[in-house]
């Protein structure tokens, strides 16, 4: 009784420190967070106005401005939704309900895992071989994208099939009772109790694309722009021009990364508020991420 009473004190014990240990490492996070903000915006806040945000980047650095990057972000982010999402939760769809079981899938589901923790700049070498060299796709807004849908693709799937596993098998097996097909199952059934943390997972794969560099600058991405991509929009028909497909850009991190190269303090001022709007978009995302998830799962009722 007494060894039962001393193996129960001990667990308790060994619970009680590994929770402080986590509250430890949470607070510590936190606290290297907002001392990084506290620093970004005594440093950038003072040049964050619309002046700022509506005006191209200048050798003055007062009268620089972040226009074509913040643009370019907007665009390039565009492109890489339209790739990487879709074709992220097909596969994942395919991989958890439809392919079979066996060898070349643990391999593919292997592989999956394992690019989803390359790091970027091995993106950006395979991107400016396949698709600036061998596709001809040039330093453009179009190769950028599709190279960052490279990156995030594997999280997609990952993000898609952990959301799908974590449905009941109860829901499939009923579906199938009622006479549902497979498509039927997962559009009506599986789909919509997913689609929280299908969300979320594209949204935390879309935060790491926007704050990537490396891959970009390998491409070919300018570190000093001063114009626009073309408009989406032709005055003539169909009314869609893609020419902004294939137009040079830069993006957020790369402004800042010019800047805090500049051996003047008012650019690496510059450079604090570009972080700052840099993070502050990230940090909205995420918070975006949490309400979408929270909403969800009161909408739908087990």
């Amino acid at each position: 009784m007494r060894e039962m009473d001393s193996y129960i004190a001990r667990s308790l014990w060994q619970d009680r420190m590994f929770a402080c240990l986590g509250v430890l490492c949470t607070v510590f996070g936190l606290a290297a967070l907002c001392a990084l903000l506290v620093k970004l915006a005594l440093d950038g806040a003072s040049r964050i106005d619309w002046q700022f945000f509506f005006s191209y980047p200048s050798r003055h650095a007062s009268r620089a401005g972040i226009l074509s990057a913040w643009v370019g972000t907007l665009v390039v982010m565009s492109v890489t939704f339209c790739t990487a999402i879709p074709l992220g939760i097909a596969a994942g769809i395919y991989l958890e309900e439809y392919a079979r079981k066996n060898w070349l899938t643990h391999i593919i589901e292997v592989n999956i895992a394992n690019l989803a923790g390359v790091p970027s700049i091995i993106f950006g070498l395979m991107a400016l071989g396949l698709l600036v060299y061998l596709l001809h796709l040039g330093q453009s807004v179009l190769a950028a994208g599709l190279t960052l849908g490279f990156l995030v693709l594997p999280i997609v799937i990952v993000a898609t099939r952990e959301a799908l596993r974590a449905i009941p098998t109860e829901i499939r097996e009923a579906s199938y009772a009622l006479g549902a097909s497979k498509w039927q199952t997962v559009w009506h059934h599986l789909l919509p109790y997913a689609s929280g943390g299908i969300a979320t997972g594209v949204i935390i794969a879309m935060s790491r694309a926007i704050g990537e560099t490396a891959p970009l600058i390998t491409i070919g991405a300018l570190t000093f722009i001063a114009f626009l991509p073309p408009s989406p929009v032709s005055p003539s028909p169909p009314f869609l021009s893609l020419d902004w497909l294939h137009s040079a850009f830069t993006v957020l991190p790369i402004q800042m990364f010019n800047w805090v190269s500049r051996p003047q303090q008012e650019f690496h001022l510059n450079a604090a508020a570009t972080g700052l709007v840099l993070i502050v978009f990230t940090l909205s995302l995420n918070a975006l991420a949490i309400i979408i998830r929270y909403r969800m799962r009161r909408r739908i009722k087990w």
